[in-house]
């Protein structure tokens, strides 16, 4: 994975152990509390069931947020143990492609590895049909184009990410927008009468809007009650000049695994 490489993704060198700020959370690259809360050890047996999944040889996608972490943390400990072998993977985001670094995961881009095997991720919602909301980190954009390339995408929560609709949480449905004329942009996304009823933020970083890994600007839309139809709000949203992508990732999860007092549960699409 050479400098040239991470100059193509806007890859920044960041001290192993920083504190990254997200919106809401900051995670650490180097290690979590050694105890954990419950929703993180639900996390936990959720991303240690889903690299199940991964066998050596493959090329593996490597998400980005809480739950994720712990994946790249086992995949990581596995490589180290020999009980895995040849594996590469291709991060998402900055800050995780830190972390896989800094467990000795060898690394490549898409460009490098255009088809990938497995990818792993979390999901900020998760609807009946495995539709799912994600991006509330501020890395959807990688997370979508190297999950859309991968033969298989394996999602992973706990249950209190479950919906009934996509939105249902009442939280940010994220959709990630170029700088230039942005208040133009938003203006245009929340006129659409496919998310009409939501309200809508620019996410703020401090006192400066957050940029996301790619140099542009979130917008976090929130609703009272789940989309009608998130086919059509998708279709939309990305008919806008201005809009990069959003965070409704549609027909792309083949495998959920879901971790909840009752233990873990693996539901796969239909």
């Amino acid at each position: 994975f050479s400098s040239n490489n991470m100059s193509l993704l806007g890859l920044r060198p960041i001290s192993t152990g920083r504190l990254l700020k997200t919106p809401n959370k900051r995670i650490c690259l180097t290690r979590m509390s050694a105890t954990l809360s419950r929703q993180d050890e639900l996390k936990k047996q959720a991303a240690w069931k889903a690299v199940e999944y991964v066998k050596s040889g493959m090329v593996v996608g490597l998400g980005t947020g809480s739950t994720a972490y712990f994946a790249v943390e086992r995949i990581g400990q596995l490589l180290k143990d020999g009980e895995l072998k040849d594996i590469i993977g291709v991060p998402t985001s900055v800050r995780t492609y830190e972390h896989a670094k800094s467990v000795n995961i060898p690394l490549a881009t898409l460009d490098e590895q255009p088809s990938i095997d497995v990818a792993i991720d979390g999901a900020d919602e998760v609807d009946p049909n495995l539709d799912v909301v994600k991006g509330r980190g501020g890395a959807l954009l990688r997370e979508k184009m190297v999950e859309k390339a991968s033969k298989l995408f394996v999602c992973i929560v706990d249950d209190s990410k479950l919906v009934d609709g996509l939105g249902g949480s009442k939280l940010a449905m994220p959709i990630e927008i170029v700088q230039f004329c942005h208040q133009y942009t938003i203006r245009r996304i929340a006129a659409l009468p496919q998310v009409a009823g939501c309200t809508h933020k620019l996410r703020m970083e401090g006192d400066k809007p957050y940029v996301t890994d790619n140099g542009n600007y979130i917008i976090d839309l929130y609703f009272e009650t789940p989309m009608a139809d998130s086919k059509a709000a998708s279709e939309a949203i990305l008919a806008l000049e201005g809009v990069v992508d959003h965070g409704l990732f549609l027909d792309m999860v083949g495998v959920c695994i879901i971790a909840g007092k009752e233990g873990v549960e693996v539901r796969t699409r239909k």
